[in-house]
């Protein structure tokens, strides 16, 4: 079977903002902002209370359910603030930072020398478990759980995402230290997807099967990729690590440090110079927002994550554990006078009717988070099958998640979707459906029900 992977089916959607290839320092953060809501599925269970000092990769909460999964401060400081909810749930817990930062010393890891069951021990100590996630549910892996394969895509494709070849340079010796260490934990492969001309240093790892992937989006999202090399059965579980991920791993098991750094892509129509910073897991994203991003007084929409699948934060809210792309875009709380009854022409669409998108392939359009239509039933067009190249049935799937069958959704292929698979279909979808929340709320019913 060939390496190459070739998807036809999708949607590439160019918007304007795309991030220009330099680095810079962000503005140092005060304060980082650990959020279980981060984490699905999980139940924090609190090591320390307010106004305790953390060392930067000291655990800081365990997941109840698995006292083994440890989740660390990105930062050496003091916690200031624990904010709860109905139910005294934790929903953030706030750390702010020393000026000199101080690490929990792990010490180095002997990689050729360890056995499979000390890598994943070391793994859970340090606190870097919560990047392997799992299909089935999306969820984080879990330990006592040995995978048929691992999967690492290394080819962005999501409208505006950050360049993986960009940010990952330099870092080889980290990256091939994080694959190695994962290969001990399958007795599978560990896949590598890049892109078809990349010059990832993903593409020259040993240990790992390289696949060159192109076609449009959704061909960069890792559920696309295992459909396509190893579908995921009944029974059978692959594990799933994000590249920048990879980085921290390897340089905790080089250094014995937790580093959290992140590069992170500011992009968006509304920000004035669309760029890449370097900053930490947690950060106040105010302070890349807010130097030479966009007035603070701009109607704008901001996203940590892709426009497609990322959440919402408020301009004093911070970057999530998993997101390398903060996106800014208008507020579309607008209202448009018959805007359903003339040509279209500053608007992406799958359909020729109205709107001539399809006349210039190339243009990128300046959009905004008006839906451009109200929530009603399903209708049955054809739309989703154009984008979504996973061998399923998406609208059948969707259907079956809301009428709660679990039989239905089993042979439908729910073991192998994530909600992220499903943005594209919910982008072009004429009734307006939340599919991601869909998913995401059958994928719990089966996590509870079979899981």
């Amino acid at each position: 079977m060939s390496k190459d992977i070739r998807i036809k089916k999708g949607l590439d959607i160019k918007l304007k903002g795309e991030a220009e290839k330099t680095l810079e320092q962000a503005i140092l953060s005060n304060f980082y902002t650990l959020r279980p809501e981060d984490f699905h599925g999980v139940i924090p269970k609190l090591i320390f209370k307010v106004g305790a000092k953390v060392k930067a990769g000291e655990p800081v909460f365990f997941d109840k359910s698995n006292e083994n999964v440890k989740f660390v401060s990105p930062v050496s400081g003091e916690i200031v603030d624990i904010v709860r909810g109905e139910k005294r749930k934790i929903l953030s817990v706030k750390i702010q930072a020393d000026k000199v930062q101080t690490y929990q010393d792990y010490g180095k890891f002997n990689l050729d020398a360890a056995k499979p069951n000390e890598v994943k021990a070391h793994l859970l100590a340090t606190g870097c478990w919560p990047f392997v996630k799992q299909r089935p549910y999306d969820v984080i892996a879990k330990p006592d759980q040995s995978p048929k394969a691992i999967f690492i895509s290394g080819y962005a494709s999501a409208p505006l995402a950050a360049d993986l070849d960009f940010t990952l340079q330099g870092k080889k010796a980290e990256l091939q230290a994080a694959v190695t260490a994962l290969a001990k934990l399958t007795e599978g492969k560990v896949h590598i997807s890049v892109g078809k001309n990349s010059n990832s240093p993903l593409a020259n790892l040993s240990g790992a099967t390289i696949h060159k992937v192109s076609g449009p989006h959704p061909s960069g999202n890792v559920g696309t990729q295992i459909n396509k090399i190893d579908p995921v059965n009944k029974g059978e579980v692959v594990w799933t690590v994000n590249p920048q991920d990879l980085v921290i791993i390897g340089e905790l098991l080089l250094t014995g440090k937790f580093n959290a750094e992140r590069i992170v892509a500011l992009v968006g129509s509304l920000v004035e110079k669309p760029r890449y910073f370097k900053t930490k897991i947690a950060s106040e994203i105010a302070t890349m927002v807010y130097d030479k991003g966009i007035a603070k007084d701009a109607h704008a929409r901001l996203i940590s994550g892709n426009v497609l699948s990322g959440k919402q934060v408020q301009p004093d809210g911070s970057l999530d554990y998993y997101s390398n792309v903060i996106t800014i875009i208008p507020e579309g709380d607008d209202y448009e006078f018959f805007g359903w009854n003339k040509p279209i022409f500053n608007k992406i669409s799958t359909s020729r009717a109205m709107t001539f998108s399809w006349l210039n392939p190339k243009k990128k359009y300046d959009l905004n988070t008006n839906t451009n239509g109200e929530h009603r039933a399903f209708v049955t067009t054809g739309t989703y099958e154009a984008v979504f190249p996973l061998d399923i049935y998406p609208m059948q799937l969707l259907k079956a998640c809301m009428y709660k069958d679990l039989d239905e959704m089993e042979a439908l292929g729910m073991y192998e979707v994530a909600p992220e698979d499903f943005a594209l279909t919910e982008f072009v979808c004429v009734s307006k459906q939340p599919h991601q929340k869909i998913i995401r709320d059958g994928l719990d019913l089966m996590l509870k029900e079979i899981g």
